[in-house]
């Protein structure tokens, strides 16, 4: 990180990866490297226009490059969606706390994702899968809206469902002709047998609406608030805990998140809004 917390690292688009209709992946090389933890969150500038937060979606082993993968939402990430390789930008970052893999060691760890949450979800995926032997398996529970909406198609129809330790299942909301798996909200691919829920520990990650009704279904199954973990998504700004937009109760997402556990939050009003 930058010892000016606001002054971006210079970095350039090396090459982009066109997921789905609405979301690309970019790959951004920086002049100098950039160590993050999985889940934390980084600052994406473009020069002259702005910038926006996004979790990396690539592996923290690798710090030569970091992969960002983008949904077309609004005015930045629309004008992102127009940068070809060889753009320069900046990376901000990395802020927040990310997933706490050591304490995941020697549990059962239930992914359950939807949309773009599978970005920051990749990111803890290629960390589970290096360290696969620390955990007594990996099951992912991933939803889309259609097929064509799935992102890192390419490995996730081939490579990662056939890693040792790893369980995946995947649905969408509306099927084509060419659609054999499930059809329905992700929740109707969650079950209670899925893991050992005494020794296990649950990363729900996509829009808010999916991960209030999972986290729900999960506690049902009879998870702990404190077993669940959650990336929020809120109006990080600066990313620093100066703005307040991204205020939930007393915590910062920026500072105290953007992962947090269901039980730190949940009493608090709106956490889905």
């Amino acid at each position: 990180m930058s010892q000016n917390l606001y002054q971006p690292i210079n970095s350039e688009i090396v090459d982009i990866v066109d997921e789905s209709p609405t979301i690309k992946t970019f790959v951004v090389v920086p002049e100098e490297k950039i160590k993050f933890k999985t889940g934390q969150f980084v600052e994406l500038t473009l020069p002259g226009e702005g910038e926006a937060p996004f979790t990396p979606s690539s592996s923290p082993a690798d710090t030569e490059k970091m992969d960002i993968t983008i949904m077309k939402a609004g005015r930045v990430t629309g004008l992102l969606h127009e940068c070809k390789k060889g753009q320069k930008v900046g990376i901000r970052g990395p802020y927040g706390n990310g997933y706490p893999i050591d304490d995941f060691a020697g549990k059962e760890v239930y992914i359950v994702g939807g949309g773009v949450g599978l970005a920051p979800i990749r990111s803890l995926f290629l960390t589970l899968i290096d360290r696969i032997k620390d955990f007594k398996s990996v099951v992912c529970r991933y939803g889309a809206r259609t097929p064509d909406d799935f992102i890192y198609k390419k490995t996730l129809f081939g490579p990662w469902q056939k890693i040792d330790g790893v369980h995946m299942k995947l649905t969408v909301d509306e099927a084509n002709g060419e659609w054999k798996d499930n059809v329905g909200v992700v929740t109707t691919i969650l079950k209670r047998d899925d893991v050992n829920i005494a020794n296990a520990v649950a990363v729900v990650c996509g829009p808010p609406i999916m991960m209030k009704f999972a986290t729900l279904k999960l506690l049902e199954f009879g998870f702990g608030a404190e077993q669940i973990y959650i990336s929020m998504e809120k109006n990080m700004s600066c990313g620093v805990g100066k703005c307040g937009h991204c205020m939930i109760g007393k915590y910062y997402v920026c500072k105290d998140g953007p992962v947090f556990t269901y039980d730190q939050i949940k009493d608090y009003p709106n956490i889905w809004d």
